[in-house]
């Protein structure tokens, strides 16, 4: 199992506001449906993916989003069972851990993130440690070492 992979990752829009509900521990979960297009060659549709979202982030989810915001989110897939009136039924969702909103404000697609949430927050390297590795990636030469022809 070391070389198994279950990680999703989507940006689409709310199809309609999340709910939030609490756990008898006071843990939030937050659920939503999130619309994501896609297209071939000849046709174009949308597909609807459940999301349920625990703990801290599902409280920023429910209380940040709304119907039709577009977001950016990534977790992992899982199905579980339920019964329903004697009867077994099953349900794919995804568990997501991170978050970031898109668009401006008003959920538009007009602006850059918003801002993005984890549940556990993102390691980062120091400002300094960031540029001194660029500065060692980037040619010494400037612009006048460049060929200019094409590459194909």
């Amino acid at each position: 199992m070391a070389n198994d992979l279950n990680r999703c990752e989507f940006i689409g829009r709310l199809g309609r506001d999340p709910e939030t509900r609490y756990q008898a521990s006071g843990d939030a979960i937050t659920s939503f449906s999130l619309a994501v297009g896609w297209k071939t060659k000849d046709k174009e549709g949308t597909e609807w993916v459940r999301i349920v979202v625990f703990g801290k982030l599902a409280e920023i989810c429910g209380e940040y989003l709304r119907k039709g915001k577009q977001i950016y989110v990534s977790g992992r897939m899982r199905t579980r069972e339920y019964d329903k009136d004697g009867e077994k039924r099953y349900v794919t969702e995804i568990v997501a851990d991170q978050m970031q909103m898109l668009g401006g404000r008003d959920g538009g697609e007009s602006g850059g993130d918003a801002s993005g949430f984890s549940q556990a927050p993102a390691r980062r390297p120091a400002p300094n440690q960031t540029r001194q590795s660029m500065a060692q990636q980037a040619p010494s030469g400037g612009l006048a070492d460049m060929d200019d022809s094409i590459p194909f």
